[in-house]
């Protein structure tokens, strides 16, 4: 392996002030409720509303501002990404009448949670797709209740219209204006205004990202995310000016963003540092991706492909490309990562907006244990059993003798009495 273009070691994640910052903001809203909801909205985003549900009235003052074109492709990717959670859906199943012993029945069920928060980011860009990412699949699961929050545009009081019209088209049930590791806390805790739900997903900053660790327990959460990244695997058959696009689009995304190009070619290496070059220069978000790509892009030269599969599982990046001649040899030996784009035609952005897979997914390696959002993020499978006596002769014996070896003598009597009684 060879280090081409290196990146600088990112800052330590462990920010004291930042934990005991979101630790007095949930402190204070568990404290004061709604009226702290209020100062900070005013503090952060200039947002003064009293009232922190967003009304129908201004739903459809939202549709008002979009375009019809607007309108359709929210609608054409909600279908999309709708068809493929159904999908999902279908392939969770409940189990009825297990036996491994004789006269005992075992299953499980798929429930969803009875309600859930959708978090959708405000900040530099209105990231109306994350609203559909995340309230369609709680939809098609059969949450309960779906509501969702967003930060308002700043001094407006207004959460932005295609925000608004994202999540009313995805089927949100509520939405509230208000965001940050504040929102974050309403929602775990619930005040006069906001009702507590029982998981909370979507991105954010480091704010929203900490409130969501430090409120995990009291409330569930998808997973901790951090800055977007693209790790793409290539060989010499790959086009380096798309290659090219595709790690700029996810250094566009912020400062911290990163993306990867691990390459069996020297010369292919060569050509897609030169194509960057070459496209921020013309990139209206270069002030972003210029300095995302110099800091934390790097390009690897792997010795063979073997060596790029070993360097992608150890990555477990958010997103991964394979644009390779020998897709067969790869494919199946990459086990870390969030979602898999195949081939040079299959863009990640289009899995970021319309082709029906999720976006919201795990960042800074943490694909080694989990996957994204999906309809299974809103389910739980719970598992039940039913005894004859039959079973109980069977399994009486084999419980007392393990509860006992584990000096749990009131364990050892329930299973015991059973078989002296049934």
């Amino acid at each position: 392996m060879e280090i081409i273009k290196s990146a600088i070691t990112r800052a330590n994640d462990d920010n004291p002030q930042l934990t005991a910052n979101v630790a007095e903001i949930i402190a204070r809203v568990r404290r004061e409720g709604d009226a702290a909801l209020v100062d900070y909205n005013t503090r952060f985003d200039g947002n003064s509303r009293k009232d922190l549900q967003v009304t129908r009235q201004e739903i459809d003052e939202a549709y008002a501002q979009l375009s019809q074109q607007e309108i359709d492709d929210l609608k054409a990717a909600a279908a999309n990404i709708r068809a493929f959670a159904q999908a999902q859906l279908g392939s969770m199943k409940a189990l009825e009448d297990i036996s491994p012993t004789p006269g005992a029945a075992l299953g499980h069920r798929v429930i969803p949670v009875q309600s859930c928060c959708c978090y959708v980011p405000g900040g530099s860009y209105p990231l109306y797709s994350t609203a559909l990412m995340l309230v369609i699949p709680a939809r098609v699961a059969g949450v309960g209740k779906v509501v969702a929050c967003s930060p308002t545009m700043k001094g407006s009081g207004r959460i932005h219209p295609n925000i608004l019209a994202a999540l009313d088209i995805a089927g949100a049930d509520e939405i509230y204006g208000v965001g940050g590791a504040h929102g974050i806390a309403a929602f775990a805790y619930g005040t006069d205004q906001i009702p507590a739900v029982d998981i909370i997903v979507g991105p954010g900053n480091q704010y929203v990202t900490e409130a969501k660790r430090q409120c995990y327990g009291q409330v569930g959460i998808d997973f901790i995310a951090g800055p977007s990244e693209v790790l793409v695997i290539a060989d010499d058959s790959a086009d380096p000016e798309i290659l090219a696009a595709d790690l700029l689009a996810q250094s566009e995304h912020d400062l911290l963003a990163k993306g990867i190009l691990v390459t069996t070619s020297r010369e292919l290496a060569r050509q897609t540092i030169a194509a960057v070059e070459a496209q921020l220069a013309t990139l209206e978000t270069a002030g972003i991706a210029r300095k995302s790509w110099e800091d934390y892009g790097e390009v690897i030269l792997a010795e063979d492909l073997e060596e790029a599969i070993q360097i992608a599982n150890s990555h477990a990046p958010e997103h991964l490309e394979v644009i390779v001649r020998e897709e067969d040899a790869v494919l199946p030996r990459l086990v870390n990562y969030g979602s898999l784009f195949i081939g040079q035609a299959t863009a990640e952005v289009f899995g970021d907006y319309v082709s029906g897979t999720n976006h919201t997914l795990p960042t800074l390696r943490a694909a080694r244990y989990t996957g994204g959002v999906w309809v299974g993020t809103f389910l739980k499978v719970c598992t039940h059993q039913r005894m004859t006596a039959g079973a109980v002769k069977v399994l009486a014996p084999l419980t007392s003798r393990m509860a006992r070896g584990e000096g749990l003598i009131a364990h050892a009597r329930a299973a015991e009495i059973r078989a002296e009684k049934l």
